[in-house]
């Protein structure tokens, strides 16, 4: 997996996060290994800030998610996505992670969005399942 550039979106981060031993969890566990190269965007991060305190099983305070995110950050290639949109994208809300991926030169985006699955006849997208199978170990 050394030298694979990823996008992770907000599910593949919080699944990761409150389930480690799953498929999620062991992208995001590779990843801190230093085992793969992970793009993220302020978006993906900010979103990250707002989804965690309504999760019960990830019990964090807001100091201790600020943190975390602070140390995402420095672990990740931070990018700023471009203006590109693409109108065959169902959720609007997905344009920023989208740009995300065609900003940040990478082989994937991995995410559990149906919305952004539904466009992987036309962009590098995958489920954290169909990652791990082609990249796991």
């Amino acid at each position: 997996m050394p030298g694979l550039r990823v996008v992770l979106d907000t599910n593949v981060l919080v699944s990761g996060l409150a389930y480690p031993g799953s498929i999620p969890g062991r992208i995001v566990d590779r990843w801190r290994q230093g085992g793969l190269e992970v793009v993220l965007s302020h978006y993906i991060l900010d979103e990250l800030v707002r989804v965690l305190p309504r999760l019960p099983r990830v019990q964090l305070a807001p100091t201790e998610i600020r943190d975390l995110v602070d140390s995402l950050m420095f672990m990740a290639d931070l990018v700023e996505p471009g203006p590109a949109q693409d109108s065959t994208l169902r959720d609007p809300n997905d344009q920023p992670v989208l740009a995300t991926l065609q900003s940040a030169n990478a082989q994937y985006l991995i995410t559990g969005d149906k919305d952004l699955l539904a466009l992987a006849a036309s962009y590098p997208i995958i489920t954290p399942s169909e990652f791990w199978a082609r990249h796991g170990s």
